[in-house]
């Protein structure tokens, strides 16, 4: 006996109210995978020799000197200082790594369902406005950057009013944004120019 069909409620199939989209997290594996072999080296090494010590062997040379000069050298030395500061900014580009997302080619699109997420290149967001531009009558070549919070539009017109061209430019790309179902829909910045003089 199969169970029934579901049915839903008279009044109740519309979609679920939509969640706060949020950015894509980088896996960030040159960064991790850099700083997993620089430690799991030093660590090696560093265990190599303390044990090659404990099994009666002279310590290696340059930790024999790395000591003594860490013994003789004052904190307020400039190599120490430089170290130091080195180490800070190393720790600091990795917090930034940690609690940052990353991927800011990636804008995420709208939410409506907890277990689907989507995301679009602002390659292709630039790809899909260019080609809504090149459709507005009297443009003849448009260049379209798309970024995390403004799409910067330079347009070439070589005949009708460059008001007009700007006009219609700003409707189509705005309904061309929409159409890109995006949870932050960028702002536009639109630029008409006449096409450069020759001789």
């Amino acid at each position: 006996m199969t169970d029934p069909v579901p049915v839903l409620e008279e009044g109740r199939d519309e979609p679920p109210a939509r969640v706060r989209a949020r950015r894509f997290w980088s896996v960030r594996r040159v960064p991790a995978a850099v700083l997993a072999a620089v430690l799991l080296g030093g660590a090696g090494l560093l265990l190599y020799d303390i044990a090659a010590v404990r099994a009666g062997r002279t310590a290696m040379s340059w930790r024999r000197s790395l000591a003594d000069r860490l013994a003789t050298r004052p904190l307020d030395d400039t190599w120490v200082l430089a170290a130091a500061a080195l180490a800070a900014l190393i720790g600091l580009w990795l917090l930034l790594l940690a609690l940052t997302p990353g991927l800011r080619a990636v804008l995420p699109m709208l939410h409506t369902y907890p277990d689907v997420r989507a995301g679009l290149d602002r390659e292709a967001v630039a790809l899909v406005l260019r080609d809504r531009a090149m459709e507005v009558s009297g443009v003849q070549s448009v260049r379209v950057r798309a970024g995390r919070r403004k799409v910067s539009v330079r347009a070439v017109s070589h005949f009708r009013g460059l008001d007009e061209v700007r006009a219609d430019l700003e409707h189509a790309l705005a309904a061309g944004v929409g159409e890109l179902a995006l949870a932050r829909p960028p702002g536009l910045r639109i630029r008409v120019a006449r096409p450069p003089r020759k001789g």
